[in-house]
């Protein structure tokens, strides 16, 4: 037989078989979307997520065949219609942002970082300046940053921060001045992932540019920029966007995403091409590129209408409100919050950007409950948890988004005094710190309606801790995990690899 010929039987596993018609298919699919928790329920306050409204209407269009079953490798010919977006949404980004030349090509916000440092690094190449190979990082950049830059060849510099969490810009200036010759790039976040907008931004772009290096600016908080002031104005030569996140892609659980990047006038020939197709939009690399960083020459394509359907729908002033609206929602939410809890970082004027980091290490070190503790005592409420322990550890960040009303704002906070509340009990001696509702939670229904109950608090405080919970509650399907156990013993629910290898032999004696 062929060496490629398949020996076993493919999908064997029994959930394959187990559902037999459309009705139990149906069922089994429903029963899956009972146990998640989406935006549907809630509000999913992540920050550096911006876990914003999917709109109905953004959604629609990709359910056409016009839009969804078009090959990527069309004759251009027959994709006028689809050109004729791309181009109009370069030119929406390319406003809003403030640059030159927009590219469509990247498939997610890392893709994004590491198609806007090859890009300063082709133009420098070009330019005589390939030596270049330092990038500056500070320690507020988004996560994947560093990441990035070693995939480019580059060598991460850090710098650090002050104690209102702003760039250090002595710090910048010396580190900029000891690798001048060698300086490619420094890599920022604007609002920084503190929550803060950098008072000092056009300084520290200029010091960059002052040492000969391009200024890349990760463009995951832009939800705080759009409208308000725009990259390319203050001194960012390359910039990406999450369209998955400021301008309403779905996303979680892996995808999709798009990340284009728009670039200043000097790297616009060099952002990514493609081998095939050469022409169609401005924003598509063409002699000078420095390669394809996605199999079609737009990336994920089909979903682009989403976030064209949004710009189109809310317009400029609409643009702009909705930023507007985002940092309003989110310094409501931090004053409501902090007299109950630290708000870490703030500008001079005591206000955030579109989110904000609540510090819990205090009240870990005085009752042992932790972030993670209250992340899981939220699902009791009915809530998802913010983002914990990132970019600080031993905090949550919150990013409420626009898309959320007062009532819903006003519940989230409402939730969190009711568990500082709970967390006072054991400061007070109430409860101990190894056996109270936050570090059991969550309570799930076959814990409330277990025959025995062995907690020292009631099952009303447990599973109803807020009156309105009893009208419409999300009931979390499973019990406390073992974090740490969990991370350092992955179970797989697929065949053992044991069977992979039994395969291997088989293969092999064939």
């Amino acid at each position: 037989p062929s060496p490629f010929a398949r020996l076993k039987k493919p999908i064997t596993h029994p959930i394959f078989s187990q559902h037999r018609s459309e009705h139990q298919l149906l069922r089994y699919m429903m029963k899956l979307q009972s146990r998640d928790l989406s935006l549907a329920h809630t509000m999913m306050p992540l920050g550096s997520c911006t876990m914003k409204l999917n709109a109905t209407a953004e959604m629609i269009p990709i359910t056409w065949p016009e839009i969804n079953s078009l090959h990527p490798y069309a004759p251009l010919s027959q994709t006028k219609g689809y050109l004729e977006m791309f181009k109009n949404l370069e030119m929406i980004l390319s406003e809003v942002t403030g640059f030159d030349s927009v590219s469509l090509q990247p498939n997610s916000g890392a893709m994004g970082e590491y198609s806007g440092l090859r890009a300063i690094r082709a133009f420098q190449a070009a330019s005589g300046e390939g030596h270049r190979d330092v990038c500056i990082i500070p320690v507020s950049a988004h996560g994947t940053n560093p990441a990035s830059a070693v995939m480019c060849g580059l060598r991460v510099v850090p710098i650090g921060c002050d104690e209102h969490g702003n760039i250090d810009i002595a710090d910048l200036r010396a580190k900029a001045e000891k690798h001048k010759d060698k300086l490619s790039s420094l890599m920022v976040t604007y609002p920084s992932t503190h929550g803060v907008f950098e008072e000092g931004i056009k300084e520290i772009c200029q010091i960059v540019h002052d040492y000969g290096g391009n200024v890349y600016m990760d463009g995951a908080n832009m939800n705080a920029q759009v409208g308000l002031c725009r990259p390319g104005d203050f001194g960012a030569d390359v910039c990406h966007l999450n369209l998955h996140k400021t301008f309403c892609i779905p996303h979680g659980g892996g995808g999709p995403g798009v990340g284009p990047i728009g670039v200043k006038a000097h790297l616009a020939p060099f952002l990514p091409g493609n081998p095939l197709i050469k022409e169609g939009s401005d924003g598509l690399g063409k002699e000078h590129a420095f390669g394809a960083v996605a199999a079609a020459p737009w990336g994920s394509a089909s979903i682009l209408p989403i976030s064209y359907m949004y710009c189109i729908m809310m317009g400029a002033s609409g643009l702009k409100k909705a930023t507007e609206i985002a940092i309003l929602n989110a310094n409501y939410m931090a004053k409501r919050l902090e007299a109950h809890y630290e708000v870490l970082f703030t500008g001079k004027d005591g206000m955030c950007a579109h989110e904000f980091i609540l510090d819990l290490r205090s009240i870990k070190a005085a009752t042992g409950i932790s972030e993670s503790d209250v992340a899981k005592r939220l699902a009791d409420y009915g809530f998802h948890a913010p983002t914990m322990s990132w970019p600080v550890s031993g905090t949550i960040m919150v990013e409420p988004t626009e898309s959320e009303d007062l009532q819903e704002l006003n519940r989230y906070c409402d939730a969190l005094i009711s568990i500082r509340k709970e967390i006072k009990e054991v400061e007070d001696g109430v409860f101990t710190p190894e056996n109270n509702v936050l570090k059991n939670a969550p309570h799930p229904m076959s814990v409330i309606s277990a025959d025995v109950w062995k907690y020292p608090y009631t099952r009303e405080q447990a599973g109803y801790p807020m009156p309105h919970l009893r009208g419409n509650k999300f009931w979390p399907t499973t019990a406390r995990l073992n974090d740490v156990y969990g991370d350092r013993n992955l179970v797989c629910t697929c065949p053992p690899m044991e069977d992979f290898i039994d395969d291997e032999d088989k293969m092999a004696s064939n």
